[in-house]
């Protein structure tokens, strides 16, 4: 079985989009898939109600009890590996993950990024590219590296901005394409792994 840990830090809208593609899709039986665990650094992260009434394994290892970022990250790493996962999915987890994880990851860790990416990687992506005055403006799935947001691309969603578009107004549009793309990218890289 390849088993998928995902992590979370909120309310964890783009991991529950995951959770129920897997099941509408039967990832199970198409791919020999499975949600095996999602986990947060946030002990009180929303998602991690929603995974648990989905019968789906959950985890917190809170950041806030570490000293230092590769001590948070080993222990993190040690949570993962107790799972065997195939691929480790970041959605919505607000860590900047040490270079040491990321290695140890290569090639089967995913993010998931508000903006088209290489444009506005970082914080604020949204308003960045009001300011900038963008046309369009979106979200994509990547393979994370130890450059933030450059990993390879995986896949993209592209939506208007509008004349009287706010970060926020923005920010909404973005997230339903989100749901959309990220299950999608990791049903089409399932096979491959």
């Amino acid at each position: 079985m390849k088993n998928i840990v995902i992590l979370i830090s909120g309310g964890g809208s783009n991991m529950a989009a995951i959770v129920r593609a897997a099941q509408r899709e039967d990832w199970r039986r198409v791919h020999g898939a499975q949600i095996a665990a999602v986990m947060s650094n946030r002990p009180e992260a929303g998602g991690l109600r929603f995974a648990r009434e989905q019968g789906i394994a959950t985890d917190v290892v809170d950041h806030k009890a570490f000293a230092s970022r590769e001590a948070f990250d080993e222990a993190l790493a040690t949570a993962i590996d107790a799972r065997q996962p195939a691929l480790v999915v970041l959605a919505g987890f607000m860590r900047i993950l040490t270079p040491a994880f990321v290695q140890r990851y290569a090639g089967r860790l995913l993010n998931i990024h508000p903006s088209l990416l290489p444009a506005f990687p970082g914080l604020h992506t949204h308003q960045r590219a009001i300011e900038a005055g963008c046309r369009f403006g979106g979200a994509t799935v990547h393979q994370v590296t130890a450059e933030l947001d450059h990993g390879p691309i995986l896949a993209q969603a592209a939506v208007p901005i509008l004349p009287d578009d706010t970060a926020d107004t923005l920010a909404a549009r973005v997230l339903t394409q989100e749901h959309l793309i990220y299950p999608r990218a990791i049903a089409q890289l399932l096979p491959t792994l």
